[in-house]
């Protein structure tokens, strides 16, 4: 059986958070950059996913959905600021792991309302089939988006789209570059 839109959004939910985990507990600096670098890669791809398949969905199919969305893209506006800001940053930046705690507070309260009102909301008014539909869209949507943090981009469709479309190819020639840490799947999973 496919996996339904929510059951998709919350995978990668625990994803992040499992990363987030392996940042703070790591005292290696090798690890905690390829553990950066992978933290900022699922994250930017998850937003501008669910910027481009979910909330749409908020606004097209529930009561206040244009509210929900609007809500949901100032909240990632804020996460995106934060991330562009950790992105950036050395494992031996003093500031390095209060960035990414201070970032995962917003992401935290983001995810838990995300998973308790929106999705049960959005589940609600879609049949099995078109949840699963919209988990392949979500999905396959992440591949061709970019993987890193741009929050001056635009973030609703059209536009996010066509910047995303254009900035995407850059930051997948950087991914070829960064530190990974061994795991399928991954844009570039050499030991570099």
């Amino acid at each position: 059986m496919t996996s339904r839109i929510s059951d998709t959004i919350k995978k990668d939910h625990r994803d992040i958070e499992s990363y987030f985990g392996t940042i703070i507990s790591s005292t290696d600096p090798d690890e905690q950059t390829r553990f950066q670098n992978l933290f900022t890669w699922e994250l930017a791809r998850h937003s501008i996913g669910e910027e481009l398949i979910v909330y749409p969905l908020f606004e097209k199919m529930l009561p206040n959905g244009v509210q929900m969305a609007n809500k949901d893209r100032e909240e990632h506006l804020e996460v995106k600021k934060q991330l562009k800001a950790f992105q950036n940053m050395t494992p031996s930046d003093i500031r390095f792991v209060p960035a990414i705690r201070e970032l995962m507070e917003n992401l935290s309260r983001h995810i838990k309302e995300e998973e308790l009102n929106d999705l049960p909301k959005l589940e609600e008014a879609l049949s099995q089939d078109e949840s699963e539909s919209y988990a392949k869209s979500f999905s396959r949507t992440k591949m061709f988006v970019p993987s890193r943090s741009h929050p001056s981009a635009p973030d609703k469709p059209p536009y996010e789209t066509a910047v995303g479309l254009l900035t995407a190819p850059i930051d997948h020639l950087a991914d070829l570059f960064r530190k990974w840490p061994h795991t399928a799947g991954m844009p570039n999973p050499s030991t570099k």
